[in-house]
């Protein structure tokens, strides 16, 4: 059958094909092995390199030493904020139980990136690994959220104190406040397993450099070459529950404090209601301005310079500045440290 095969005129055409496809096959198992290889290599991502704040190699001394110096008054300035409130039982109320919290979280929240941001600027080593990446996206994601949910339960807290006085101590009570803030500890927590998780089934990247200096969670979609269509689609979705909402009911509470202070007849009770809400709004304006600044204002050419300086804004100098807008607006906080001094002094 072979002999007449090659002694037809079959013979060429059916070796043509056989040849084509080997080729086809060839080709078709060179390609399977080039993607399984570009796959491997995009899977076997072990760390990442932070680009850094946008600052210039001969000014990296002068710049880490400067914000060594906000991160500690950070840390000063808050952890005297909790300690003032633990030990003047005047200051036992709602709203600095509140003011506790906001303050362990201010920590909390410049301790995620500000220590590995110095210690990249004082070792000029830009790595961050895999696992250390993914667990700065997950405490990052829950400090934020959890000062949006803290913030409006203090507006809620200046709400009912000034629209309905004379109900405060049966409406704030301790376990309302409680619940408060257990509820904003589980909805922040819940939002950023969901975006963790998610993340971490990204393992494909194309590029292991980050342009920030944390890990982000857009600059870490943006480089991974995997679908990213649910994990956007989650970060618009719960994004409007732990940041537009909140923000909404902290202008609806405002909305019936200013209604209810014009209606004031007694020029002393409108500056006693704007003596007490003035340093919370002005906490709230630093946060959401930060934010509305990042993710709302039009991007120019120098997106990530832009979104670097404004992520320094609000996890470096909002957490630093809370301490001094409290102590320094507030007058049962002044009057809690010169009475905590006065005493020491008269003790010794």
């Amino acid at each position: 059958m072979y002999d007449c095969l090659r002694g037809s005129n079959c013979f060429p055409v059916l070796c043509f094909i056989l040849r084509g496809m080997k080729r086809l096959f060839h080709d078709s198992y060179l390609k399977q092995k080039i993607n399984n290889m570009r796959t491997d290599n995009e899977s076997t991502v072990v760390e990442f390199i932070l680009l850094g704040l946008p600052i210039q190699a001969e000014d990296q001394a002068v710049y880490s030493a400067l914000f060594l110096a906000m991160y500690l008054t950070t840390m000063l300035g808050n952890l005297l904020i909790i300690l003032l409130i633990r030990l003047d039982s005047h200051l036992h109320t709602p709203m600095y139980f509140f003011l506790s919290h906001l303050a362990f979280t201010d920590i909390s929240f410049s301790s995620v990136t500000a220590p590995k941001m110095l210690m990249n600027m004082l070792t000029h080593s830009q790595s961050i690994s895999y696992a250390g990446c993914i667990s700065q996206v997950y405490f990052f994601a829950i400090f934020a959220d959890l000062d949006s949910f803290l913030l409006t339960s203090m507006a809620y807290d200046r709400y009912v104190a000034i629209c309905y006085p004379l109900h405060y101590s049966q409406t704030m009570s301790q376990s309302l406040c409680v619940l408060l803030v257990v509820l904003s500890w589980a909805l922040s927590t819940a939002n950023a397993l969901v975006h963790t998780l998610l993340l971490a089934h990204l393992s494909h990247f194309r590029d292991n450099i980050i342009p920030h200096y944390f890990c982000d969670l857009s600059a870490l979609l943006k480089l991974s070459s995997s679908d990213t269509t649910i994990n956007e689609l989650l970060i618009l979705v719960l994004g409007n529950v732990v940041i537009t909402l909140p923000f909404i009911c902290i202008l609806v509470s405002y909305g019936h404090i200013g209604a209810t202070i014009l209606r004031s007849p007694s020029i002393k009770g409108i500056c006693k209601a704007l003596s007490t809400c003035g340093s919370h709004l002005c906490v709230v304006s630093l946060y959401y301005g930060a934010i509305i600044g990042l993710y709302f204002v039009p991007s120019s050419n120098n997106t990530n310079e832009k979104d670097t300086i404004v992520a320094v804004m609000y996890t470096v100098v909002t957490p630093m500045l809370n301490p001094f807008i409290y102590c320094l607006r507030n007058r049962d906080m002044k009057g809690a440290l010169k009475y905590i001094l006065g005493k020491r002094l008269c003790s010794q």
